[in-house]
């Protein structure tokens, strides 16, 4: 089975340099609901893993964040489709774990979970981070201009890393692909 494994602050939703806190501070990107739900609707698998460190640094607690990701789904339900898992890691930038991206651990414990090939995985991020963690589980990458996308692109990305818009427009690339 085909697999997205998507980043969520910049790909799925508006990022903040403040951190999404709250589920009011959780909004959308245009397209990004339905772009999920073409893919579910195609067959595909799609994981969420996301680095929140706002649990480490006390901005927010894990009730907080099971809130902002029950409005997802609620959200994502609209539009008859759900995401198949979250993977977090709720460490600090100094708490020396091995999911913490740009370290491949979310990435390595979903394909471990789910008996992935990474052969069927795509993952799309915003931040080189996100892009070097799939690179290191030997996943193929998409940048979004959307989020840090646009300042990212301006670095050195992992090889046949492919650039797009915004979450809708990779999802079409990708579902031409197949």
């Amino acid at each position: 089975m085909k697999t997205a494994i998507l980043d969520r602050d910049g790909v799925i939703n508006y990022d903040s340099k403040a951190f999404i806190k709250s589920p009011d501070e959780w909004v959308a990107i245009p397209g990004s609901l339905e772009a999920i739900a073409k893919l579910k609707q195609a067959g595909w698998r799609v994981i969420i893993a996301t680095n929140q460190s706002g649990l480490a640094r006390g901005l927010f607690n894990m009730d907080t964040l099971n809130a902002i990701h029950l409005k997802m789904r609620q959200q994502l339900a609209a539009f008859g489709a759900h995401v198949d898992a979250i993977f977090i890691c709720p460490h600090g930038p100094d708490d020396h774990c091995t999911c913490r991206k740009p370290l491949p651990g979310m990435f390595i414990e979903a394909m471990r979970r789910y008996d992935l090939n990474p052969e069927n995985c795509v993952a799309v991020g915003d931040s080189l981070r996100d892009l070097q963690a799939a690179h290191a589980a030997q996943i193929s990458t998409a940048l979004v201009l959307t989020g840090n996308g646009a300042q990212t692109q301006q670095q050195p990305l992992p090889p046949l890393t492919t650039t797009h818009p915004d979450l809708a427009a990779v999802v079409q690339f990708w579902l031409a692909q197949s």
